[in-house]
Protein backbone atom coordinates (compact mmCIF):
# COMPACT_ATOMS: atom_id res chain seq x y z
CA UNK A 1 0.00 0.00 0.00
CA UNK A 2 2.66 2.06 0.88
CA UNK A 3 4.48 1.54 -2.03
CA UNK A 4 1.81 3.63 -4.55
CA UNK A 5 0.73 5.98 -1.56
CA UNK A 6 3.99 7.57 -1.19
CA UNK A 7 4.93 8.33 -4.71
CA UNK A 8 1.18 9.23 -5.48
CA UNK A 9 1.30 11.57 -2.61
CA UNK A 10 4.76 13.50 -3.89
CA UNK A 11 2.84 13.48 -7.57
CA UNK A 12 -0.16 15.37 -6.07
CA UNK A 13 2.19 17.67 -4.26
CA UNK A 14 4.29 18.55 -6.81
CA UNK A 15 1.25 19.54 -9.13
CA UNK A 16 0.21 21.83 -6.33
CA UNK A 17 3.11 23.42 -6.36
CA UNK A 18 3.65 23.79 -9.48
CA UNK A 19 -0.01 25.04 -9.59
CA UNK A 20 1.25 28.14 -7.90
CA UNK A 21 1.35 30.99 -11.31
CA UNK A 22 4.00 33.15 -9.77
CA UNK A 23 3.90 35.30 -13.14
CA UNK A 24 0.05 36.31 -11.32
CA UNK A 25 1.38 36.42 -7.59
CA UNK A 26 4.37 38.19 -8.05
CA UNK A 27 2.66 40.74 -10.23
CA UNK A 28 -0.11 41.55 -7.94
CA UNK A 29 1.73 42.02 -5.02
CA UNK A 30 3.83 44.86 -7.17
CA UNK A 31 1.11 46.33 -7.65
CA UNK A 32 1.07 45.62 -11.68
CA UNK A 33 -1.15 44.34 -14.51
CA UNK A 34 -2.23 40.94 -14.52
CA UNK A 35 -0.01 39.39 -17.40
CA UNK A 36 -2.43 37.51 -18.28
CA UNK A 37 -4.57 40.90 -19.80
CA UNK A 38 -1.71 41.71 -21.94
CA UNK A 39 1.39 40.99 -24.41
CA UNK A 40 0.83 37.82 -25.17
CA UNK A 41 -1.58 36.70 -22.49
CA UNK A 42 0.92 34.21 -21.33
CA UNK A 43 1.67 33.90 -17.33
CA UNK A 44 5.23 33.49 -17.86
CA UNK A 45 8.15 35.72 -17.29
CA UNK A 46 8.84 36.81 -20.98
CA UNK A 47 5.49 38.03 -20.62
CA UNK A 48 5.64 39.97 -17.30
CA UNK A 49 8.93 41.62 -18.62
CA UNK A 50 6.75 43.36 -21.32
CA UNK A 51 5.46 45.54 -18.35
CA UNK A 52 8.77 46.96 -18.25
CA UNK A 53 9.55 45.97 -14.59
CA UNK A 54 12.39 43.89 -14.52
CA UNK A 55 12.43 42.79 -11.17
CA UNK A 56 9.06 41.61 -11.28
CA UNK A 57 10.20 39.50 -14.46
CA UNK A 58 13.10 38.40 -12.43
CA UNK A 59 11.49 36.86 -9.28
CA UNK A 60 8.87 35.57 -11.76
CA UNK A 61 11.67 34.02 -13.38
CA UNK A 62 13.30 32.14 -10.47
CA UNK A 63 10.04 31.11 -8.83
CA UNK A 64 8.99 29.34 -11.50
CA UNK A 65 12.28 27.41 -11.90
CA UNK A 66 12.42 26.65 -7.75
CA UNK A 67 9.15 25.07 -8.08
CA UNK A 68 10.20 22.68 -10.49
CA UNK A 69 13.63 22.41 -8.83
CA UNK A 70 12.52 22.26 -5.34
CA UNK A 71 10.30 19.24 -5.80
CA UNK A 72 12.62 16.75 -7.53
CA UNK A 73 15.41 17.44 -5.21
CA UNK A 74 13.55 16.47 -2.20
CA UNK A 75 12.60 13.70 -3.41
CA UNK A 76 16.21 12.92 -4.35
CA UNK A 77 17.20 14.15 -1.42
CA UNK A 78 15.08 12.45 1.37
CA UNK A 79 12.78 10.18 -1.11
CA UNK A 80 14.71 6.76 -1.11
CA UNK A 81 13.21 5.71 2.89
CA UNK A 82 9.64 6.10 1.25
CA UNK A 83 10.45 4.13 -1.73
CA UNK A 84 10.83 6.84 -4.13
CA UNK A 85 13.64 6.49 -6.53
CA UNK A 86 14.63 8.75 -9.71
CA UNK A 87 11.86 7.09 -11.37
CA UNK A 88 9.44 8.84 -8.66
CA UNK A 89 11.51 12.17 -9.04
CA UNK A 90 11.08 12.65 -12.57
CA UNK A 91 7.33 12.09 -12.37
CA UNK A 92 7.33 14.77 -9.83
CA UNK A 93 8.88 17.25 -12.29
CA UNK A 94 6.71 16.30 -14.91
CA UNK A 95 3.67 16.70 -12.13
CA UNK A 96 5.00 20.03 -11.39
CA UNK A 97 5.62 21.10 -15.07
CA UNK A 98 1.67 20.26 -15.71
CA UNK A 99 0.26 22.27 -12.90
CA UNK A 100 2.29 25.34 -14.49
CA UNK A 101 0.69 24.58 -17.48
CA UNK A 102 -2.60 23.81 -16.11
CA UNK A 103 -3.05 25.13 -12.38
CA UNK A 104 -6.04 23.98 -10.33
CA UNK A 105 -5.43 27.58 -8.11
CA UNK A 106 -5.86 29.79 -11.42
CA UNK A 107 -8.56 28.64 -13.50
CA UNK A 108 -6.53 25.79 -14.89
CA UNK A 109 -5.11 28.93 -17.36
CA UNK A 110 -1.14 28.45 -17.36
CA UNK A 111 2.04 28.94 -18.92
CA UNK A 112 3.81 27.52 -21.41
CA UNK A 113 6.49 26.02 -18.28
CA UNK A 114 9.89 26.87 -20.05
CA UNK A 115 11.34 27.81 -16.82
CA UNK A 116 9.96 25.37 -14.44
CA UNK A 117 11.12 22.77 -17.22
CA UNK A 118 14.83 24.40 -16.81
CA UNK A 119 14.26 23.33 -12.90
CA UNK A 120 12.71 19.82 -13.54
CA UNK A 121 16.29 19.46 -15.47
CA UNK A 122 18.44 21.20 -13.09
CA UNK A 123 17.33 18.98 -10.68
CA UNK A 124 17.45 15.28 -12.61
CA UNK A 125 20.51 16.51 -14.40
CA UNK A 126 22.16 19.41 -13.40
CA UNK A 127 24.43 18.93 -16.14
CA UNK A 128 21.77 18.67 -18.61
CA UNK A 129 19.95 21.27 -17.45
CA UNK A 130 23.06 23.40 -17.57
CA UNK A 131 23.89 22.96 -21.30
CA UNK A 132 19.96 23.03 -22.04
CA UNK A 133 19.96 26.32 -20.39
CA UNK A 134 23.27 27.00 -22.81
CA UNK A 135 21.02 26.49 -25.62
CA UNK A 136 18.33 29.01 -24.51
CA UNK A 137 20.73 31.70 -24.03
CA UNK A 138 22.56 31.13 -27.31
CA UNK A 139 19.32 31.18 -29.46
CA UNK A 140 17.88 34.11 -27.28
CA UNK A 141 21.08 36.35 -27.37
CA UNK A 142 21.71 35.54 -31.52
CA UNK A 143 18.03 35.54 -32.26
CA UNK A 144 15.91 37.21 -29.76
CA UNK A 145 12.93 35.36 -29.90
CA UNK A 146 12.03 33.94 -26.36
CA UNK A 147 10.30 31.08 -28.68
CA UNK A 148 12.41 30.19 -30.61
CA UNK A 149 14.99 30.06 -28.05
CA UNK A 150 12.37 27.95 -25.70
CA UNK A 151 11.80 25.64 -28.91
CA UNK A 152 15.40 24.76 -29.59
CA UNK A 153 15.91 23.96 -25.84
CA UNK A 154 12.83 21.41 -25.85
CA UNK A 155 14.15 19.62 -29.08
CA UNK A 156 17.69 19.49 -27.12
CA UNK A 157 16.71 18.30 -23.76
CA UNK A 158 15.85 14.88 -24.51
CA UNK A 159 17.85 14.52 -27.43
CA UNK A 160 20.87 15.66 -24.93
CA UNK A 161 20.03 13.15 -22.24
CA UNK A 162 19.54 9.99 -24.74
CA UNK A 163 22.70 10.23 -26.58
CA UNK A 164 24.80 11.75 -23.96
CA UNK A 165 23.54 10.74 -20.51
CA UNK A 166 21.99 7.49 -19.16
CA UNK A 167 18.48 6.26 -20.86
CA UNK A 168 16.96 6.13 -17.65
CA UNK A 169 13.32 6.46 -15.95
CA UNK A 170 13.60 10.01 -16.39
CA UNK A 171 13.95 10.32 -20.04
CA UNK A 172 10.03 9.54 -20.52
CA UNK A 173 9.45 12.33 -18.18
CA UNK A 174 11.63 14.86 -19.93
CA UNK A 175 10.34 13.50 -23.55
CA UNK A 176 6.96 14.32 -22.43
CA UNK A 177 7.76 17.84 -20.75
CA UNK A 178 9.54 18.63 -24.27
CA UNK A 179 6.47 17.39 -26.30
CA UNK A 180 4.18 19.27 -24.36
CA UNK A 181 6.18 22.33 -24.05
CA UNK A 182 6.11 22.55 -27.93
CA UNK A 183 2.15 21.64 -28.22
CA UNK A 184 2.25 25.09 -25.93
CA UNK A 185 3.94 27.24 -28.02
CA UNK A 186 1.95 26.16 -31.34
CA UNK A 187 0.72 29.86 -31.83
CA UNK A 188 4.11 31.39 -31.90
CA UNK A 189 5.45 28.99 -34.33
CA UNK A 190 3.08 30.12 -36.62
CA UNK A 191 4.05 33.85 -35.55
CA UNK A 192 7.65 32.99 -36.23
CA UNK A 193 6.75 31.49 -39.49
CA UNK A 194 4.78 34.92 -40.19
CA UNK A 195 7.23 37.35 -38.60
CA UNK A 196 4.84 38.67 -36.75
CA UNK A 197 6.59 37.06 -33.78
CA UNK A 198 7.34 39.35 -30.59
CA UNK A 199 11.13 40.22 -29.65
CA UNK A 200 12.97 40.03 -26.14
CA UNK A 201 12.15 42.93 -24.11
CA UNK A 202 9.18 44.30 -26.38
CA UNK A 203 6.86 46.04 -24.36
CA UNK A 204 3.21 44.98 -23.98
CA UNK A 205 2.24 48.87 -25.19
CA UNK A 206 3.33 48.19 -28.80
CA UNK A 207 0.86 46.45 -29.13
CA UNK A 208 -1.26 49.17 -29.45
CA UNK A 209 0.52 51.55 -31.86
CA UNK A 210 -1.95 50.27 -34.61
CA UNK A 211 -4.84 52.68 -33.98
CA UNK A 212 -2.19 55.34 -34.43
CA UNK A 213 -3.52 55.29 -38.49
CA UNK A 214 -6.99 56.28 -38.02
CA UNK A 215 -5.87 59.78 -38.05
CA UNK A 216 -4.01 60.10 -40.80
CA UNK A 217 -7.05 58.33 -42.82
CA UNK A 218 -9.31 61.53 -41.27
CA UNK A 219 -6.74 63.77 -42.22
CA UNK A 220 -7.03 62.84 -46.14
CA UNK A 221 -10.64 62.72 -45.58
CA UNK A 222 -10.48 66.43 -44.54
CA UNK A 223 -7.90 67.46 -47.73
CA UNK A 224 -10.13 65.94 -49.99
CA UNK A 225 -13.30 67.68 -48.86
CA UNK A 226 -11.37 70.58 -49.10
CA UNK A 227 -10.19 70.23 -52.92
CA UNK A 228 -13.92 69.68 -53.90
CA UNK A 229 -14.94 72.96 -52.34
CA UNK A 230 -12.25 75.13 -53.91
CA UNK A 231 -12.97 73.59 -57.20
CA UNK A 232 -16.71 74.11 -56.79
CA UNK A 233 -16.01 77.62 -55.81
CA UNK A 234 -13.88 77.76 -58.87
CA UNK A 235 -16.92 77.07 -61.21
CA UNK A 236 -17.50 80.00 -63.36
CA UNK A 237 -21.22 81.46 -63.01
CA UNK A 238 -23.64 81.31 -65.40
CA UNK A 239 -25.15 84.71 -66.25
CA UNK A 240 -28.68 85.26 -67.14
CA UNK A 241 -29.50 86.67 -70.61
Amino acid sequence: MQSVLFPLLAVVAGYLIGSLSFAVIVSRLMGLSDPRSYGSGNPGATNVLRSGNKAAAILTLVFDALKGYLPVLLVLKFGAPYGLEEGTAALVGLAAFVGHLWPVFFKFVGGKGVATAAGVLLAINPWLGLTVLGVWIAMAVVFRYSSLASLSAAVAAPLLQMLVWDVGPELPAIALMSLLLIWRHAANISKLMAGTESKLGQKAGAAGAAPAAAPAKSHRHEQSREQREHKHSHKPKQHSK
